[in-house]
């Protein structure tokens, strides 16, 4: 039987938990809270992330990451884009030499402007194929309600990312392969990024078409920077970009746009930040792909623009009129 070890009992790390169960693996979920160990072992719940979500009974949880890496043929990476480093520093020695690395974070690292993969190749000192990526349109709470849904697992060894999808494949839950993992990883970074711009201009009041237009541009700037950086066209229209852009940027389930909702209704940043639970990556990471895409020397005025709003003070409603103003050009600019 095919063992995992999934770090993280957030809400993803949790549902993707239940989703390798559910497709036949023997799951081990590390936490660093003893609470939610406790609760998933003896009321197969997770109440604090998912309430009222039953765990299958392949899915246990220890707080000693020894014990979740025994025997592991995947480690599943769960945490906090920013604290990866880390965590992953502290885990390294326990994880099998054979076991292959997964990330499900969307973030790019502060100072460094790494993407994830690189971070674990680097921390772990690991080749690329032994590293592999799912991203896609996986709202964590629909998942964990078994709601049909579809994403992308990424990895430079297309063996590898085949015995992934076959790990995580079920009825509800569908994984397309990609050797594509810099597009894969930049599309769940930076969606996060325009699904703040977008959910600031719901806070405003703005409409449809508005949101429409950021998403849309928002894609494009997305694209550039993939180009720029070697990946794949395609890549953005699929599942781990337009797909999880929509997802993103359109649910009242996703962390990143109701954090920007709140900002754009006039709280500030600390109030934001209080208001909520769980991490919403857009938050730090809009920073890191700023820094990114100046390394590259490529234009992102909309990323740009959530920075200056959510890190340097600008108003919304200035940032607003300053987009608006920026000087006309073709749309392939």
């Amino acid at each position: 039987m095919t063992r995992a070890a999934v770090y993280g009992t957030g809400s993803w790390g949790t549902a993707f938990a239940m989703v390798l169960a559910d497709a036949g693996c023997d799951v081990t979920l590390w936490g660093r809270r003893p609470e939610p160990v406790e609760a998933v072992n003896t009321t197969r719940e997770n109440p604090e992330y998912l309430p009222g979500v039953r765990l299958p009974a392949a899915v246990r949880a220890t707080t000693d990451p020894a014990e979740a890496a025994r025997g592991a043929d995947f480690a599943v990476l769960a945490v906090p884009s920013q604290t990866l480093r880390g965590n992953l520093a502290g885990w390294v020695g326990v994880l099998p030499r054979e076991s292959v690395l997964v990330s499900l974070m969307k973030g790019i690292e502060l100072g460094t402007a790494k993407r994830m993969s690189e971070v674990i190749e680097e921390v772990a000192d690991v080749a690329p194929g032994r590293v592999a990526v799912l991203s896609g349109p996986n709202l964590a709470p629909e998942i964990a309600e078994r709601q049909p849904a579809a994403s992308v697992v990424a990895c430079r060894d297309e063996s590898v990312a085949r015995r992934l999808q076959a790990a995580c494949h079920t009825a509800y839950f569908r994984p397309y392969t990609n050797r594509d993992v810099v597009g894969c990883e930049l599309g769940g970074a930076v969606k996060n990024v325009i699904a703040l711009a977008v959910g600031i201009a719901d806070g405003m009041g703005l409409g449809d078409n508005t949101k429409a237009s950021l998403m849309t541009r928002g894609l494009a700037e997305t694209t550039r920077l993939g180009l720029a950086m070697g990946a794949d066209a395609l890549t953005f229209a699929g599942l781990a970009g337009m797909g999880d852009l929509i997802a993103t940027c359109s649910s009242p389930l996703s962390r990143n746009h109701t954090f920007g909702t709140n900002l754009g209704r006039g709280m500030t940043l600390d109030e934001t930040i209080a208001a909520t639970r769980q991490t919403a990556e857009g938050v730090k990471s809009c920073r890191s792909v700023l820094d990114l895409a100046r390394r590259h020397r490529v234009d992102m005025p909309l990323t740009e623009t959530v920075v200056g709003i959510v890190h340097g003070g600008t108003s919304p409603q200035a940032a607003v009129e300053e987009l608006m103003a920026r000087t006309a050009k073709a749309e392939h600019h």
